[in-house]
């Protein structure tokens, strides 16, 4: 399924390999240029075990949010779409309501649940399709927030290029104006400057998306059901509105409390929160998403 994306989003394949780059080159800047030269002793050392860390841990949580499936799985059996209702009224008996019928890739999807033009598949509670290239939803949209969390690496980053760089012209000054030799000094602003750049313009943008991830989990509210609902809410006052029994119906946010929403999505244990392991999906309405009614058709 990942080989299957990488082919159908090459866009995607471009942002993994800047996101890869811009990671190890901010690494080798760090270590080769801010860390050995300016610091010494336990703290070159502490400041370059937890760098490192921070690295490792945001590449772990963007492979995780990348090589996730998210899908909601085919079935092994072709739906039969000229029965449609009675499959539905069956659905319904099982006490699956809200699950519906994707006519694009035939498949019955978990209520909140949307078709990707990207993925040609139906993605459980999905948010956006992202240039992770995949999908960000029910599965690894917890991964996803953790890589953003994690680009506090960014922020780390300039704050030790700033303190070195004030270091190298302190050391300068107190050494009687004796500058290094221009080529060298000339290569390490570079890097400097191409580091701050990289880490304040990644850092800002992630710190946006980031901040709408929260917004949505705590409403309870997927970017795409907050659209839908907006164009339902325009329809219902500028006309009456004909439903189609194989659009989902609008999901509405509940009153859950904020903790609880923010559990479903980052698991019950603080440790599940920072670490990128596997805590279960949310579910809805008493039915687990990880659930399919039964293909008896």
């Amino acid at each position: 399924m990942a080989s299957l994306r990488c082919r159908r989003d090459p866009c995607g394949v471009v942002c993994l390999i800047l996101t890869y780059f811009s990671v190890f080159y901010a690494d080798y800047v760090v270590v080769q240029y801010v860390l050995i030269p300016a610091y010494s002793g336990i703290w070159c050392s502490l400041h370059g075990s937890a760098f490192n860390v921070i690295l490792l841990l945001l590449l772990a949580c963007h492979s995780k949010a990348v090589f996730s499936d998210p899908v909601v799985p085919l079935p092994d059996t072709a739906l039969d779409f000229s029965d449609l209702r009675s499959q539905s009224s069956r659905m319904s008996d099982r006490g699956c309501e809200g699950w519906t019928v994707c006519s694009r890739c035939e498949t019955y999807r978990p209520p909140r649940a949307h078709h990707c033009r990207v993925c040609q598949r139906c993605i459980r509670r999905m948010d956006h399709h992202c240039p992770i290239n995949n999908c960000v939803g029910e599965l690894n949209q917890k991964y996803f927030i953790q890589f953003l969390f994690y680009t506090v690496a960014s922020v780390y980053a300039t704050l030790l290029v700033v303190s070195a760089w004030v270091w190298r012209i302190r050391s300068e000054r107190d050494g009687g104006g004796e500058a290094d030799d221009a080529p060298g000094k000339h290569l390490i602003s570079a890097h400097y400057i191409i580091l701050l750049v990289e880490s304040v313009l990644f850092g800002v943008f992630v710190l946006v998306i980031f901040y709408d991830q929260l917004a949505s989990i705590i409403a309870d509210e997927t970017p795409i059901e907050q659209m839908r609902n907006r164009l339902l809410l325009m329809k219902e006052r500028g006309s009456s509105l004909s439903s189609s029994s194989s659009q989902p119906p609008p999901h509405h946010a509940t009153r859950k409390p904020k903790l609880a929403l923010l559990r479903e999505v980052f698991g019950r244990s603080v440790l599940c929160w920072l670490l990128p392991l596997y805590s279960g999906g949310p579910s809805v309405g008493g039915v687990a998403y990880s659930a399919l009614p039964d293909y008896d058709v």
